[in-house]
């Protein structure tokens, strides 16, 4: 898969997501059609392993993290930007999610979850605010921001 080839797939999930709340119903949506087992997900879940291998996803590194917004929010992408962070066991800076935030999770070694959370999508509303974790093995966790809107903060 190419970073144009990427961009399309997760533009035709975006479209579904567009005027839809971040809420629960959402969360529970998204892993009910789009969970571990579908091919969308499988197909994003490679997607960005393709990435980090070939150099193109997580091209910076810093607080034993690997991370870089691969995509700016666009009309193309309903409004949405697009990251992708590579960690292991690790707990990231902290930050507040002003328009929400959408993330895949994908295990990539030993059990690891995200914020408790094992592979699927979780979904963060209006407002909410975390220091991401991954624990228990390494995951690749794919954020959709809506505006691309984040505000690191300290705790």
């Amino acid at each position: 898969m190419t970073p144009e080839q990427f961009k399309e797939t997760l533009a035709g999930l975006t479209a579904q997501l567009q005027g839809r709340p971040l809420d629960a119903e959402l969360d529970r949506w998204l892993n009910t059609e789009f969970g571990p087992q579908s091919p969308l997900y499988q197909t994003l879940k490679t997607a960005c392993q393709t990435g980090v291998a070939e150099g193109w996803l997580c091209e910076r590194e810093g607080g034993g993290l690997r991370y870089g917004r691969i995509f700016k929010p666009t009309p193309e992408l309903h409004g949405y930007s697009v990251d992708v962070v590579d960690m292991k066991n690790v707990a990231g800076p902290h930050h507040t999610h002003p328009n929400g935030e959408i993330d895949l999770i994908m295990p990539i070694e030993g059990d690891a979850r995200f914020d408790g959370q094992s592979a699927g999508w979780l979904v963060c509303p209006p407002g909410s605010a975390h220091c991401p974790t991954v624990s228990d093995g390494r995951a690749l966790v794919l954020y959709l921001l809506p505006e691309g809107r984040i505000e690191f903060t300290r705790v």
